[in-house]
């Protein structure tokens, strides 16, 4: 580059940082956020996982519910294990419905799952709450919609909540803060690779 061009590319970056520093400074808010992390690409609940360790490194104490996902061993999990002083874990599904093929089982489960959440949005000490996979017991009705919901709406004002799963509800969507939607560009499974250690569990 040329001294022109870096005195030009200087000025821009100059004039790009007061219109920055302006629209940071613009926001005043501070308060609890519904994020939801849905769609059909790979990646949701990683996100929250990601979510989770910042939490942690910023001393907060989380916490997690599993909605769908059963008791099997995931490196998050074994991960997370290591800062058990502050994170509380929950794993109340019985595995993903073409396995349980029991419908009534899977309420209950999910209700079981539903009552937790609500315990660990009152408890003060959490700052973070993950509920993984709530997306598919709403979108299976396992639960009551216009309840969750509202029941989110009502939280505490500084207590973030991250919904994770597929086909988020309409109403889910209108109610959160942030909701992202990971689209499926290209999936490893469709070449013929397993799930792997390390990179889906």
């Amino acid at each position: 580059m040329t001294q022109d061009d870096e005195a030009r590319h200087r000025a821009k970056m100059i004039k790009r940082k007061e219109v920055q520093d302006r629209e940071v400074a613009s926001k005043t808010i501070e308060k609890g956020l519904l994020i939801v992390h849905t769609g059909p690409g790979k990646g949701k609940s990683t996100a929250a996982f990601g979510l989770m360790l910042r939490a942690l490194g910023r001393g907060f104490h989380v916490g997690m519910v599993q909605f769908i996902k059963g008791a099997w061993e995931t490196g998050e999990r074994l991960a997370l294990d290591r800062f058990s002083d502050q994170v509380e874990w929950h794993t109340m599904g019985e595995g993903f419905t073409w396995e349980t093929q029991d419908r009534s089982r899977d309420v209950a489960a999910a209700e079981r799952a539903w009552d937790k959440a609500k315990d660990l949005m009152a408890r003060e000490d959490i700052r973070l709450l993950v509920l993984d996979e709530l997306n598919i017991a709403l979108r299976y009705e396992y639960l009551d919609l216009a309840q969750v919901v509202e029941t989110l709406k009502q939280r505490r004002p500084d207590l973030h909540v991250v919904v994770t799963g597929r086909n988020a509800k309409p109403e889910l969507i209108e109610a959160a803060d942030l909701v992202t939607e990971m689209s499926l560009v290209k999936h490893h499974f469709a070449a013929g690779v397993k799930a792997q250690e390390g990179v889906e569990f």
